[in-house]
C-alpha cells in the first residue's frame, strides 16, 4: 500500500523540498543583508519584501500544486510545480535590482498559479463525472494536460 501511494505523489514530494530550499536561500539573503548593513539599507527592505511577497504566494501555490497533483496528474502539477520555482526565483532576483524587474516573474507565476489551479477543477470535475454519471475522463484530461503544461513555457 504504502509504495503505491508514494509512487503516486513523489514528484510533488520532489518539487515540494526544492521549495523549502528555495526559501532557506531566500531567508539567508535576507540574514546577510540585515547583518551587512545592520537592517537600515534599502538593499535590506527590497529583499526583505521580495522574501515576504514569496511568501504570501507560497501556501497557495503549494495548495493548488498538490491538489492538481492528486486530483488530476502528479506530471504536469509537478512540471508547473518546477517552472513557478524558477519564476519565482527570477521574481526575487529582480526584486533586489528594481522593482519593474520583478514583473515580469510575477505575472507568469500567476499564469501558473492559474493553470494549477485549473487542473484542481478539472480533476474535480471529472471525480463528480465518474462518481454521478460513471463518465471517467481522466485519461483524455491528463493527456490534454500534460501537452498543455508544454505551454508554460511560453512568454
Amino acid at each position: 500500500m504504502f509504495p503505491v501511494v508514494v509512487e503516486n505523489i513523489y514528484l510533488l514530494v520532489i518539487i515540494t523540498l526544492i521549495s523549502v530550499l528555495q526559501n532557506v536561500f531566500f531567508a539567508q539573503k535576507v540574514e546577510r543583508e540585515c547583518k551587512g548593513k545592520n537592517g537600515q539599507t534599502s538593499a535590506f527592505e527590497r529583499v526583505s519584501c521580495a522574501n515576504r511577497n514569496c511568501m504570501d504566494a507560497y501556501p497557495t501555490f503549494l495548495a493548488v500544486m498538490w491538489c492538481a497533483g492528486l486530483c488530476l496528474s502528479q506530471a504536469p502539477a509537478a512540471f508547473a510545480g518546477i517552472i513557478y520555482l524558477m519564476v519565482r526565483q527570477k521574481y526575487f532576483i529582480g526584486y533586489l535590482g528594481q522593482t519593474s524587474q520583478s514583473t515580469p516573474g510575477y505575472l507568469f507565476g500567476k499564469r501558473i498559479i492559474s493553470f494549477l489551479f485549473l487542473m484542481c477543477v478539472v480533476g474535480i470535475f471529472n471525480f463528480l463525472l465518474t462518481r454521478y454519471y460513471g463518465s471517467d475522463y481522466k485519461e483524455y484530461v491528463e493527456t490534454i494536460t500534460s501537452a498543455a503544461s508544454a505551454l508554460l513555457l511560453l512568454p
